[in-house]
């Protein structure tokens, strides 16, 4: 069978269809490009994908990262292939020319690195941490800390991570306990543990940058006294180059159930005088600083639970296409040829929810990464701080929806490919492993949910959430020029009317009763919200093939907007109307989860 990676009409749809890129370079930053680099750059990435990882990606998931009580042994072909990736410049591809970057588009970069990741697993993940740690320090860090940290991980010398959990707090970072004491040459002496840090320990580059949270001796408790710190493996001599052990020992190595190619560490700093850090911004707004990393990432994970749906569909639909099984129950005449199984009705099905999950999660991401470049390069401030508004509110969602549909899309592809599906001979159990983490890394489920829910559908005087219920009316009003559309429409109101109600009634509910009950169903709340906003973009994506079936295109174009339309359908009569349940569970404060105690398990 062929190896699929993304289907590639699909992203020209999505980048000059949908979301309008070749646009972006009216944008003064943007102004050296055209279509046809944006075009360039992807076709390098799936070039460089199929070359370099799609070859390795099955040893990359057999043969995991060892320890040798020493040093952190990765088979030698990743480094290969992620040398690849940074002479193309492509590691660097949004980031400024100065800086060894080119300056495009993050939602080119995203279509560019989705190739990359589906053929690598996670192996890329070094690069996408590395970019985001880059990016956190050249918005928040010195002209010293950009020119020493930034600038060997933009030429990737150097790769970056982030260190926030600790062993005893978890996702509690206001109980963190690694401790920060101020030298008297102005640098800090950290000293603590650090679990499950993605990339914390390789072989791959030159260094790596630590990005840490510590409290400083006397800071206050709680998250107010969190600081930031970048604490590299190695210090740097005066030239530049790399000076001593800088005492951040790997601890361990966590053997995952997938993502298998990137080292989940744990780790000590300063166990004998203390690891040298250096303060990013100031003291005691390290949090707020690390949350510029933790939001980028949390679009990250959204897009890889996309993109590996992606691919599982892909796959699956491939070999439904050339997998001859059984007649169709209207066929009597046992001695007639078998049908391929993409013939039968309930493997449509599952194709269709692949579908529909797959390309709705990957138009959430998409969007999720233009509002992000938007609230930097749109042409006045009115428009970056509206930009910045809907990203802020849509995060939670945007890293959460793709994480939690990907999986049971990647379900339905083995569930497809029946017991071929369940063996690796065959990658899609390698992108359901791989997907699985996704719900549980920058952010819980439940932890993004109560973030929705309490902080961002209040904030600003509901300012985020009216504005994305704005864009969704916009969308619908806009859909009634097209009758054809009417049922999505008019169904997507009556979407927007169920979730204004609810959510006037868990705001209501958090002001006058048990907040801890009044909580215990915000998972729902999201799911909800999430689950309208895919079908706001599924209809946005139906606009757009309504129109262009109406101009007529060659049959395989003709063809692929109709699938469009298909999976916009399945969406709204076979997953929309579920919300309703999960509306009066919330409407009315169901307490069947709150109630369950401990003993009765």
């Amino acid at each position: 069978m062929p190896a699929t990676l993304m289907n590639q009409r699909d992203l020209e749809f999505m980048l000059y269809e949908l979301f309008d890129s070749e646009a972006l370079t009216s944008r003064e930053r943007y102004q050296d490009h055209d279509r046809q680099t944006f075009n360039e750059v992807v076709n390098t990435a799936k070039t460089i994908a199929e070359k370099y990882f799609l070859p390795i990606r099955r040893k990359l998931d057999i043969e995991q990262p060892t320890f040798d009580g020493k040093k952190v042994h990765i088979i030698p072909e990743l480094k290969t292939a992620i040398d690849a990736v940074n002479e193309s410049g492509i590691g660097a591809a949004t980031a400024d020319y100065d800086l060894g970057g080119m300056q495009l588009p993050p939602i080119i970069a995203s279509a560019a690195g989705s190739y990359l990741s589906v053929a690598g697993g996670v192996g890329m993940g070094y690069n996408m941490l590395t970019t985001a740690n880059a990016n956190l320090l050249q918005a928040h860090g010195s002209a010293e800390l950009i020119e020493t940290w930034v600038k060997p991980m933009r030429e990737g010398r150097f790769m970056g991570t982030m260190a926030m959990t600790e062993p005893g707090s978890g996702s509690a970072l206001g109980d963190l306990t690694t401790k920060a004491v101020k030298a008297e040459d102005g640098t800090y002496r950290i000293s603590g543990s650090k679990i499950y840090i993605s990339g914390g320990d390789h072989d791959l580059s030159e260094n790596i940058v630590h990005l840490v949270l510590a409290r400083i001796q006397g800071a206050p408790k709680g998250v107010k006294g969190i600081s930031l710190f970048v604490v590299p493996k190695f210090l740097l001599n005066d030239d530049g180059s790399l000076g001593d052990d800088n005492e951040v020992a790997l601890a361990g190595l966590f053997h995952k159930m997938g993502g298998r190619a990137q080292t989940s560490t744990a780790l000590s700093f300063g166990e004998k005088k203390g690891s040298i850090g250096y303060l990013v911004g100031e003291e005691h707004c390290g949090l707020k600083y690390m949350f510029h990393m933790m939001n980028e990432a949390r679009i990250m994970v959204g897009t890889s639970g996309a993109v590996l749906a992606v691919a599982g569909y892909q796959y699956s639909v491939d070999y439904a296409k050339n997998r001859p099984q059984g007649r169709l129950p209207s066929c009597k005449d046992p001695q007639s040829p078998m049908v391929n199984i993409i013939e039968h009705a309930d493997v449509k099905r599952m194709l269709l929810a692949q579908k529909s999950y797959a390309e709705g999660a990957m138009a959430l991401v998409l969007y999720g990464t233009q509002l992000s470049d938007d609230s930097h390069t749109s042409a006045t401030a009115e428009q970056r701080q509206y930009a910045h508004t809907l990203l802020d509110f849509l995060t939670p969602i945007i890293k959460t929806w793709p994480s939690e549909y990907g999986p049971k899309a990647n379900s339905l592809a083995i569930q497809v490919m029946g017991g071929h599906g369940y063996i690796n001979e065959h990658p899609v159990e390698m992108f359901y492993r791989d997907n699985r983490l996704n719900p549980i890394h920058e952010g819980t489920t439940g932890i993004q949910s109560l973030d929705l829910i309490t902080r961002k559908v209040p904030m600003n005087n509901m300012q985020g959430y009216k504005a994305t219920l704005a864009e969704m009316v916009k969308t619908i009003e806009y859909a009634k020029q097209y009758p054809s559309l009417n049922e999505f429409s008019s169904q997507l109101s009556q979407a927007l009317d169920t979730l204004s109600v609810t959510t006037q009634a868990v705001l209501s509910a958090m002001s006058t009763k048990n907040i801890d009950l009044a909580l215990a169903n915000s998972v729902k709340y999201l799911e909800l919200f999430g689950h309208v906003i895919i079908a706001w973009l599924w209809l946005k994506q139906s606009i757009v093939a309504t129109k262009a079936i109406a101009e007529q295109p060659h049959q395989a174009d003709m063809h692929f907007y109709q699938g469009k339309l298909q999976a916009c359908q399945y969406f709204y009569r076979f997953e929309l109307p579920e919300i309703s349940v999960w509306s009066n569970l919330l409407i009315n404060t169901d307490s069947t989860s709150f109630d369950m105690q401990p003993d009765w398990f």
